[in-house]
């Protein structure tokens, strides 16, 4: 018991100086690595920097002191996040290979979904309607595909995408403290994404985000994902800043296009001209990844109903046919559904479902889209 409490007892004391390490005066990500590199230990690089700092010319300089750290770290086990620390448990794989990854993230969630493949949406916030229903389109194919939808928790796309992704899996990187949304009007998305997905931040709780936050939090939007699908964004945009991270990370760069009069689709237009991957839907991004477009959901899905009993659909009396109408009708909206999803969500055989569906399209009720994916009509 007594070794046990001792290994507990160091590896609190190294959480501890990787993140003094951190918050000292002048050392970001890159050279808070530069230092463990050198050094071997969060604890050795502390201990050297003041000499480190004297040789460059800075007098007078002192690292974070200990009571600080352990002050941010009281707030976040109070805000009920975890501290994952780069290269120990728990900390997302996908950010390991980045230069500049960040030391340490606040998690508030589920962490899991961290290693989990992702797929990172961004766009306009002031995005058009039809905007909007593209990236809830997008969101809702990639999460039924099994992929985590992570974004930004802006207005416009990001926070369309985070909504749309809810039951299936989605983490928003935050430019502030996990305790501060930005905007103030997103706090009951956020809290719904801390219940149902995760928040990530590199900051300490309470800190308000600041214009320098929102491209460092573009780089872990990023760097988590496989892929970066751009929505709506002028030429000068956060979002293309998210896009050229992804770029410089190998991350695979993908746009959906737009009308060349609108403003905000020049950005999308001018990834494309650039070789950026066309999606039109969930497809086109599973298909540029690789990934089979008839994955399972994951199992947050809404429960199946018990499949109706009886001959097949040709044989049924009209009440039948009609009740299984009914059903179709009930699960689908206005934003698309993959019709493998909705085989799964209503339990019928697929001799059942395929005919009603003919039938729902041909009077107009529903529509078919590219890439199996329906929606209702009225």
């Amino acid at each position: 018991m007594d070794l046990d409490a001792g290994r507990a007892t160091a590896r609190a004391e190294a959480a501890l100086a990787c993140l003094q390490l951190i918050r000292s005066r002048r050392v970001g990500a890159v050279t808070y690595h530069r230092l463990l590199a050198e050094h071997g230990s969060a604890g050795a690089a502390l201990a050297a920097l003041p000499g480190i700092a004297r040789a460059a010319g800075l007098t007078e300089y002192h690292v974070c002191p200990a009571e600080v750290a352990r002050h941010e770290m009281a707030g976040g086990r109070l805000a009920g996040a975890r501290l994952l620390i780069h290269g120990q448990p728990g900390y997302p794989a996908a950010l390991m290979d980045l230069p500049d990854a960040p030391p340490i993230l606040w998690a508030k969630g589920d962490p899991g979904l961290l290693a989990r493949p992702m797929v990172a949406m961004v766009g306009a916030r002031n995005a058009s309607s039809l905007g909007l229903r593209m990236a809830g389109r997008l969101a809702e194919g990639l999460g039924a595909a099994g992929q985590v939808v992570v974004s930004g928790l802006a207005r416009g796309i990001d926070a369309e995408a985070h909504r749309a992704a809810l039951a299936t899996g989605t983490v928003a990187v935050m430019a502030g403290g996990l305790d501060v949304p930005y905007p103030e009007e997103h706090a009951g998305l956020a809290a719904d994404i801390a219940r149902n997905g995760c928040l990530v931040s590199e900051h300490p709780m309470g800190l308000q985000p600041q214009t320098r936050h929102f491209p460092q939090r573009n780089r872990i939007i990023s760097g988590l994902a496989r892929a970066v699908v751009v929505v709506e964004a002028a030429t000068r945009s956060g979002s293309l800043i998210t896009a050229k991270n992804a770029l410089d990370q190998g991350r695979e760069v993908m746009a959906v296009p737009g009308h060349p009069f609108d403003a905000r689709a020049a950005g999308c237009n001018q990834l494309l001209r650039e070789g950026a991957v066309l999606v039109r839907g969930p497809q086109d991004v599973l298909e540029a990844l690789g990934i089979e477009a008839a994955l399972p959901a994951p199992a947050m899905t809404a429960k199946p109903a018990p499949p109706l009993p009886g001959p097949q659909p040709a044989a049924r009396p009209l009440h039948e046919i009609a009740a299984v109408h009914s059903l179709i009708l009930a699960r689908l909206g206005p934003s698309p559904l993959a019709e493998d999803q909705l085989l799964r969500d209503l339990a019928l055989p697929p001799a059942t479902l395929a005919p009603a569906l003919v039938t729902l399209e041909l009077e107009g009720r529903i529509l078919r889209q590219a890439g199996g994916l329906l929606s209702r009509l009225d």
